[in-house]
């Protein structure tokens, strides 16, 4: 019987630091424009 590797993403290939980037920009902006909009109106409740 063969032992069984614990890597199972051996071969995966790293991503590269620039398109992690453009990635996290591409969900955080709008995330947080939105986080700020919400912000903005529930502060108008509290008026």
């Amino acid at each position: 019987m063969e032992p069984r590797t614990q890597n199972s993403n051996a071969d995966a290939t790293p991503s590269s630091t620039g398109a992690l980037v453009i990635a996290w920009l591409f969900v955080g902006v709008p995330l947080a424009w939105g986080v700020s909009q919400t912000f903005i109106k529930a502060l108008a409740l509290f008026k």
